[in-house]
């Protein structure tokens, strides 16, 4: 009886330890579940060391907008061990400043194609190079948003918008020393601002944290980060699935609304016939690991809601709807 008191206050400085330990960045990984696109996330996070410039801190002090980059993928196939091949000898060319949507059934490889433009995966053949170059990328040229918004919870809705930069700082990839590292800005409050409310988020929400927000409210916030580094060319893996049809509208608007601001590359998944058709130049259609159609979007720019009840919509919607049925024999 008189080990307990001893006892008990050596497991109350135990459990105080423990609940002083910050959750900081460092083991961030940690925090997310083991399913598969939060690993790819992970990966996503230790490769942005290569890809985080400096950052002007506001927009005053932005230099002219660097032209968009152009992609262009070359007999590429992506096997997972010794499965078949997610990707086959897939081919596809994307313009500078133009927007591709990816249509096809589950499992054809979207997502993948995705992931290897973003050097998530390892192609086992293949190219990927940008305006001609290798398929390495440039400084902060690149941004990833995925279908989940995956926000650091311990960290509030500025705080993860600064997480791209603030990672830049850490030698977190392997083989990479702090010299080899960009120098990278540290954006201001205003910045920061802008970027919220370009998003369509108020400078209420700065301070909050994840659990603190609607679905719709993290998904913008996980694009202000995305945007934060200022890419050229952005990547969505269908970041609206799992949103209600008015908040995905508003949502695709937002997309547009972005790219009329700053002609960025975006190409992007989605299994929406009508956000592919409303949101794209052109749709990619694919089936077998490759690309089987390709389908111009003739509907006029600029785009508004409006458009998706004319009768040109209606004979995209079929014409693509019939392109998917085609592939799918």
């Amino acid at each position: 009886l008189e080990t307990l008191p001893s006892i008990g206050r050596r497991s109350k400085l135990r459990r105080n330890r423990r609940a002083r330990q910050p959750k900081t960045d460092s083991n961030c990984h940690a925090a997310f579940p083991a399913k598969s696109e939060d690993r790819f996330f992970r990966t996503y996070l230790d490769s942005l060391p290569l890809m985080t410039p400096s950052i002007p801190s506001s927009d005053a002090e932005l230099a002219p907008l660097s032209r968009a980059s152009g992609i262009s993928v070359r007999d590429l196939t992506v096997r997972y061990g010794l499965r078949q091949d997610v990707l086959s000898g897939l081919s596809l060319a994307i313009e500078p400043g133009e927007i591709v949507a990816l249509l096809g059934a589950s499992g054809c490889g979207k997502s993948t194609l995705l992931r290897a433009i973003a050097q998530l995966l390892q192609p086992t053949t293949g190219s990927i190079e940008f305006d001609g170059g290798t398929a390495g990328r440039r400084a902060g040229d690149l941004a990833y948003v995925f279908q989940d918004a995956t926000l650091l919870p311990w960290r509030t809705v500025a705080e993860n918008i600064r997480l791209p930069l603030e990672l830049g700082r850490h030698p977190r990839a392997a083989g990479h020393r702090r010299s080899q590292l960009p120098l990278v800005g540290e954006p201001s409050d205003d910045r920061i601002d802008d970027l919220l409310r370009s998003v369509g988020l108020g400078e209420e929400t700065r301070d909050r944290f994840p659990r603190e927000l609607s679905g719709g409210m993290r998904m913008r916030t996980s694009i202000a980060r995305a945007l934060v580094t200022d890419p050229s060319v952005l990547l969505l893996d269908e970041p609206f699935a799992a949103l209600d049809d008015l908040l995905r509208s508003r949502l695709n608007d937002l997309v547009l609304e972005l790219w009329q601001r700053r002609a960025r590359t975006i190409l992007f998944v989605t299994h929406n016939i009508a956000e592919a058709i409303y949101l794209s130049h052109r749709i990619a259609v694919l089936s077998g690991g490759k690309v089987a159609k390709t389908v111009d979007n003739s509907l006029p720019w600029p785009r508004s809601s409006q458009q998706r009840t004319t009768m040109e919509f209606a004979t995209l919607f079929g014409q693509v709807s019939s392109s998917l049925a085609e592939v799918a024999v």
